[in-house]
C-alpha cells in the first residue's frame, strides 16, 4: 500500500509538502508525473528518466491491454521489471479513454474547450466510435479493430495484473461539451463502478477513487463527498475542466475542500507550465501531464522565457544552450544549432534530446514550488 506523509502545510493556500511512500520508493510531493503510456517514457530509457529527476510514473492500462496483454507484463514480473523501473508506478483505469476515443474524437475537444462553443451534449446522445452501457464500455482495438468490453471488474483485473503501486478506479471521463444532465447521468454510473472496483479488488495495490461532476460544482462536491465517504487510500480529479484555466483551478479547489486532508490527491492530465503553481496551490499532490514528452517530440523546447520551436531556421544560428538557467545534460552539452539541426533532419536524437530537457526543465518547476511551499512563499 502507499502512506502520505505531509511535511508542511502553507499557510497563504492549500499547498502542502509532503512524502509519498510506495513500494517502491518515495516520492516528494507536490510532483509531476511523467507518462508512460506503453510501459515507457517515448524516447527514453529508465535511467534517464531517473536522471530528470523522477520517482514515479503513469502507464495506461487501456493501450497495454492491447499491445502486449496484461498476461505477458504478469509473466515478466509486473510492470516494475518488465520495464525495468525502479521507482513508483500508477496505471490509470482506460476511463480517459472513454472520453478520448468517444465525445472527444467526436467533436475534437481535449478536456479543456479552450474555445467556447455553444454546441452541447445531451443526455441521450451518443459516441460514434465506442458504446458506453450501464455496466462499462464496448472499444474498437487499436490493434486489429475487434471490439472490446471493459468496465470496472475488467479494468481492476488488468490492473492488477499490471502491478502498478498505485491503480485507478474506472469512470467515464466527461466532455467539456456535455451539459448538466449527460454530466449528472454519467456521474452516477462512475460512483457505482466505483464501488464495484473496491469490492472487486482482490490485490493490496492502492486504489484511488475519481471525482467527476465536469464544470457544474454541485455535481464535483457530490462526487467528491461520494467518493471520499468509500474506501479508497487516494483520490484522483479526473474529467473536463472547463473552458478556461482560472475555472479550471476553482474546480479543483471544490474537490479538495471536501477531500480527507491527509490521504493523497492526483490530478488526471493536467500540468502546463502555467498550470503548475496554481494546481499545487490549489492543494493538489501529484498529477501527471503528457505536455513535456508531446511537445518535444514536436519539435518544441521549453525554456524560462517560454517556449522554443527548433524546427525555425532561425535556431540554426544560435550557438547558446536551449536555456542558460538549465542545469539539465543537454544544455550542458548541446547548442541550439545543433538540436535544431536534430530536429530538421528528423533524426531520433533530437526528440530524445528535447524530451529530456523539457522532463529536467519541468522537475525544475515543480522542484521550485516545493521550496517555496517550504520557506511559506507560497
Amino acid at each position: 500500500m502507499i502512506e502520505l506523509k505531509i511535511l508542511k502545510k502553507s499557510k497563504r493556500s492549500a499547498a502542502r509538502l509532503g512524502i509519498l511512500k510506495t513500494p517502491h520508493g518515495e516520492v516528494e510531493t507536490p510532483a509531476l508525473v511523467p507518462v508512460a503510456t506503453r510501459a515507457v517514457v517515448k524516447t527514453l530509457t529508465t535511467d534517464e528518466v531517473r536522471r530528470a529527476g523522477y520517482s514515479l510514473l503513469i502507464a495506461n492500462t487501456f493501450h497495454l491491454h492491447f499491445r502486449p496483454g496484461e498476461a505477458v507484463v504478469k509473466k515478466a514480473g509486473g510492470l516494475h521489471k518488465f520495464m525495468n523501473w525502479k521507482g513508483g508506478l500508477m496505471t490509470d483505469s482506460a476511463g480517459f479513454q472513454v472520453f478520448s476515443l468517444g465525445f472527444g474524437r467526436d467533436f475534437g475537444t481535449g478536456k479543456i474547450a479552450l474555445e467556447k462553443s455553444d454546441r452541447k451534449i445531451t443526455v441521450n446522445e451518443k459516441p460514434r466510435g465506442i458504446k458506453i452501457m450501464e455496466d462499462g464500455v464496448v472499444f474498437r482495438s487499436p490493434v486489429d479493430g475487434r471490439e472490446v468490453f471493459l468496465g470496472p471488474k475488467e479494468s481492476i483485473k488488468i490492473q492488477e495484473a499490471l502491478g502498478a503501486d498505485i491503480i485507478f478506479a474506472f469512470d467515464e471521463c466527461t466532455s467539456p461539451l456535455a451539459d448538466y444532465e449527460y454530466t449528472k447521468t454519467s456521474l452516477l454510473k462512475t460512483h457505482r463502478w466505483a464501488e464495484i472496483c473496491l469490492k472487486s479488488q482482490k490485490s493490496r495495490q492502492a486504489l484511488y477513487g475519481i471525482v467527476q461532476g465536469g464544470k457544474f460544482k454541485d455535481l464535483r462536491k457530490e462526487s467528491a463527498r461520494r467518493i471520499a465517504g468509500l474506501d479508497f487510500p487516494g483520490f484522483g480529479i479526473g474529467g473536463e475542466f472547463g473552458d478556461d484555466k482560472k475555472k479550471m483551478v476553482e474546480m479543483v479547489r471544490w474537490v479538495v475542500e471536501e477531500l480527507p486532508e491527509k490521504k493523497p490527491r492526483h490530478l488526471l492530465g493536467i500540468g502546463s507550465p502555467k498550470d503548475i503553481r496554481p494546481i499545487i496551490e490549489a492543494g493538489v499532490d501529484t498529477f501527471d501531464c503528457t505536455i513535456p514528452t508531446h511537445y518535444a517530440r514536436h519539435g518544441t523546447a521549453f525554456v524560462s522565457s517560454g517556449k522554443l520551436d527548433l524546427g525555425k531556421t532561425r535556431f540554426l544560428k544560435e550557438q547558446k544552450a536551449l536555456d542558460k538557467n538549465c542545469r539539465c545534460e543537454v544544455c550542458q552539452t548541446y547548442s541550439r544549432s545543433y538540436l535544431s539541426h536534430l530536429i530538421r533532419a528528423q533524426e531520433i536524437t533530437g526528440l530524445r534530446l528535447l524530451t529530456f530537457h523539457n522532463l529536467f526543465f519541468f522537475n525544475q518547476l515543480v522542484e521550485s514550488a516545493r521550496k517555496d511551499i517550504k520557506k511559506g512563499k507560497i
